[in-house]
């Protein structure tokens, strides 16, 4: 399913989960990873030291060395680890990786930070969950309670195109890790949206279409001879993934980006954000 991942890598306790996560999945089911270490500076730092260059390329490549020989050691991954130190945004540099490197999974550990300080999609995981050419892994949380085990997956689906490929990932996570899988749908609240009254009747179409593109999902799952369990929730779609991921104990939550671009990023960069945010366990986006 995954057996070329690039790892984000900068030596914090979240870059650290990322690469659990996928030394887990590589000792389980084979590939390769290479660990990506930026270095960026502006122009004024450049300008102050130039011999500044020289020791945090010296400094990003021990740190990558010695991290590599521990997991490698650790896991067993020997061959299947390597490291990469390049000069350049961060996000520049994982795209750039990843393109010449055929990945197809990018992890990416995340502080989840809130607030206009830490604008979601105007920072690394944002951008980079906008323009991988391939899967990402979104881990956010700590080092020691990253198992590698994804035998509760929760998928938010949505009957569009772009959900279809998530179901279709997690159906195929399913026959490799033996997981259970539910796919959840979120009936909008239209009325919020665009300010109109919901009669009872539009509430019975709008359950009932729910229904419909519920029973898509496990036609989809039967084609790929997987069973999934389905909800229907109505509400805050961030607020009920997350809702729904926490009572099911969920160890991943699968979404698509339904193409993110123009005003359907912002609107569902906003979505994205708040999951990302407040999940409980790792987030896969697949592109």
């Amino acid at each position: 399913m995954y057996k070329n991942i690039v790892i984000a890598y900068d030596d914090s306790e979240f870059s650290k989960a990322a690469l659990m996560e996928s030394s887990c999945w590589i000792k389980r089911h084979g590939g390769k990873a290479i660990l990506v270490h930026s270095i960026f500076f502006d122009e004024e730092e450049f300008a102050v030291s130039l011999n500044q260059r020289s020791k945090h390329f010296e400094l990003g490549e021990k740190i990558c060395y010695q991290v590599r020989e521990h997991v490698s050691t650790e896991f067993g991954l020997n061959g299947s680890l390597e490291s990469i130190v390049c000069e350049g945004e961060p996000h520049d540099v994982l795209m750039n990786v990843a393109a010449a490197r055929n990945a197809d999974l990018i992890a990416i550990g995340t502080h989840g930070r809130k607030g206009l300080k830490k604008l979601f999609l105007g920072s690394v995981t944002g951008r980079v969950l906008v323009s991988s050419p391939c899967d990402v892994l979104v881990v956010k949380k700590k080092l020691g309670k990253c198992t590698g085990n994804f035998g509760s997956v929760l998928l938010s689906f949505d009957g569009s195109e772009f959900s279809r490929k998530a179901l279709v990932r997690a159906c195929e996570l399913a026959k490799l890790e033996g997981s259970r899988i539910t796919a959840v749908y979120v009936i909008p609240r239209y009325e919020e949206m665009i300010e109109f009254f919901a009669t009872s009747l539009i509430h019975e179409n709008l359950q009932h279409d729910a229904e419909n593109i519920m029973e898509k999902a496990r036609t989809i799952a039967r084609e790929h001879d997987v069973v999934i369990n389905t909800e229907v929730a109505s509400g805050d779609e961030a607020e009920e993934i997350v809702a729904t991921a926490i009572r099911l104990n969920s160890d991943l939550i699968i979404r698509a980006t339904h193409g993110w671009s123009g005003i359907n990023r912002a609107i569902m960069g906003s979505i994205a954000e708040r999951v990302f945010i407040n999940a409980p366990c790792p987030v896969l986006v697949v592109k």
